[in-house]
């Protein structure tokens, strides 16, 4: 037996390790992939976790899935499919002007539900920002629409955010029904068009059009500023290619046939990706070595290490405490209200922390809630995979956010006064929204 064990119950290792990791998270000690590692690493020496349960978290379905999207999109971004369809689209902003702009935040944002957002933003936020200056107007009012357009679409599958498989694999370990692929996309869809109709009608009204000293180029994804930058993207993803027909082609099915694969339930979505990726190496779409340089490892890890910090939370009792007291806080209201509250504290935290975190930490008291209410966990899950994402009121809520805060040379405020209505707005609509789809 671990000597600190003896000393201290689980549920104290467990919430100690879960402060510390907050904030070190929150005052920005370290990589957050080593952050999370680290306090798996704590929990596994007291004994708060077994290895067996560390490993079934390192082979978990969201890590499977999210690695062998990551190649998938890797080999259609060295086929030069990417840089071409953009190319198309900054002509298409020099013929139509501002509108060309949002219909290019537009695809970027519909881009999201199925693939990565962090290379979707790396390669448009450029293409916008110069595509405005061309045409005599400044960048300001969409650099931040398109991260918010990013993140919104990532809500409407169940792929298009690491969230989302992250909420779904805790839940499934807890012993709910997984979701299906595109089970979420009504939900998803209404709130990403509420918001969307928000950016488009209020952006320019609250964000300072007046240019103020531009960044060159953005930097290349990999490399890291003072604040400490976003470590361990795949620098490929700043590469301009030219398009190869043949492997873009190849790609290009795989990904679709994944996408087909899953949603009509061949098999799940963790073993159609995974033999998606072996396919392309098959083909030589990719070799091994290049596959491997299109993981983003930082990503995985990190959530490799948050689900071991979500099996402590399950199996130390500490979710089950918080969900009792957090029930206790809304004893005799209707389960709409229960969601709302869930919702908004799922929302506030998701601003100052790792969305993995939150994830985590609050998926488990969804099921919690559901059960103690005598009602389906399910509309708590969804509020909760789009509460943990809806990081809008500041800069470093999302990495997509970092990357637009320093190509725009924004203010913080920038994001606070964009950004916290569109909270509202997203809050609203989705409470609104889920018990239609997902009933009690």
């Amino acid at each position: 037996m671990p000597v600190l064990s003896v000393f201290l119950s689980p549920q104290a290792i467990t919430l100690a390790v879960l402060v510390a990791v907050v904030v070190a998270l929150i005052l920005d000690k370290g990589r957050s992939d080593v952050i999370a590692l680290s306090g798996a690493a704590v929990l596994l020496m007291t004994g708060v976790v077994r290895p067996l349960q560390v490993q079934s978290a390192f082979a978990s379905p969201a890590v499977i899935t999210l690695a062998s999207l990551f190649v998938i999109a890797y080999a259609m971004e060295r086929a030069g499919l990417l840089d071409a369809g953009i190319r198309a689209l900054v002509a298409l902003c020099q013929r139509i002007g501002r509108a060309g702009l949002w219909i290019l935040i537009g695809i970027g944002g519909a881009a999201s539900s199925v693939l990565n957002n962090t290379p979707i933003v790396v390669l448009l936020a450029p293409v916008i920002k110069d595509s405005a200056e061309r045409i005599g107007l400044s960048a300001k009012p969409f650099l931040i629409p398109l991260s918010y357009a990013s993140i919104l679409g990532g809500g409407c599958t169940l792929i298009g955010t690491s969230t989302n498989l992250l909420v779904n694999d805790v839940a499934g370990a807890a012993g709910q029904m997984k979701f299906g692929i595109f089970e979420i996309t009504p939900v998803g869809v209404a709130v990403a068009l509420a918001g969307g109709l928000y950016l488009l009608l209020f952006s320019g009204r609250l964000i300072d059009s007046s240019d103020a000293p531009q960044v060159p180029v953005l930097p290349k994804v990999g490399a890291t500023n003072a604040a400490g930058g976003l470590p361990g993207d795949a620098s490929a993803f700043a590469e301009e290619r030219p398009l190869q027909p043949l492997r873009a082609l190849v790609s290009l099915a795989v990904f679709v046939a994944v996408i087909a694969a899953a949603a009509v339930g061949i098999a799940p979505i963790a073993a159609c990706a995974f033999a998606g990726a072996i396919l392309l190496i098959l083909l030589r779409v990719l070799t091994a070595d290049e596959a491997y340089s299109g993981l983003r490892p930082d990503v995985l890890m990190l959530i490799a290490g948050m689900l071991v910090l979500g099996i402590a939370l399950r199996t130390s009792g500490v979710a089950e405490t918080i969900a009792t007291a957090l029930i206790g806080s809304v004893d005799g209201l209707p389960p709409l209200a229960a969601l709302a509250l869930l919702y908004v504290a799922v929302l506030f935290l998701t601003e100052i922390l790792s969305n993995a975190t939150v994830a985590v930490l609050f998926t488990p008291i969804a099921v919690s809630m559901g059960e103690a209410l005598s009602v389906s966990p399910r509309p708590f899950l969804v509020a909760t995979m789009l509460a943990a994402s809806a990081a809008f009121a500041t800069p470093f809520g999302y990495q997509t956010n970092a990357l637009v805060y320093q190509l725009g040379r924004y203010r913080y405020l920038d994001f606070v006064k964009l950004g916290m209505p569109l909270n509202l707005v997203t809050a609203a609509t989705a409470c609104a929204v889920i018990p239609i789809f997902f009933p009690f």
